[in-house]
């Protein structure tokens, strides 16, 4: 059963840092071409969501993309929500049992 807990701290201030992780992370993506690494970095690459995000927030800022021309990027970072979830939901029951 879920317990109630009461928020005290400042949704505001959670969502200022959160804008600062956000960029932070952007950034570190930019700084590595992909297209510059191996072949084989290139594959591992396409797995975190990070890759497919920063594909969606160029499309967006520097192509004007709308969301039916994202839909190559949003469904693989879905998938990878689905699995990592039913990995997590997986693990979880296991330390419960």
């Amino acid at each position: 059963m879920l317990f109630a807990v009461p928020m005290v701290g400042s949704i505001g201030l959670l969502l200022a840092m959160i804008g600062v992780f956000i960029v932070a992370n952007l950034g570190v993506g930019f700084m590595f071409p992909f297209r510059a690494m191996p072949q084989w970095a290139q594959h591992v690459g396409e797995i975190p969501p990070l890759t497919h995000f920063l594909r969606i927030v160029r499309g967006i800022l520097l192509n004007g993309n709308v969301a039916s021309q994202l839909w190559g990027e949003l469904w693989q970072m879905l998938v990878f929500l689905l699995v990592a979830g039913l990995i997590a939901l997986r693990r979880y029951r296991q330390t419960i049992d």
